[in-house]
């Protein structure tokens, strides 16, 4: 399965907590930290529901 790398890049504050609790799934807490990732149907589903807050990049 591939892997992906997200990037978190821009600030939480104002979110719903449902996305803040999704980007600290995610293992993401500081802008510009970044985390590997299989990229299974569930975590593509987390990426899509804060992809406002995060970059996405697939590696190879």
């Amino acid at each position: 399965m591939a892997k992906i790398k997200v990037t978190k890049v821009k600030s939480a504050i104002n979110c719903p907590l449902r996305q803040k609790r999704v980007l600290e799934s995610l293992g993401l807490r500081k802008i510009g930290q970044v985390k590997e990732h299989e990229a299974t149907p569930s975590v593509l589903g987390m990426v899509s529901k804060v992809n406002h807050l995060v970059s996405v990049e697939e590696i190879k």
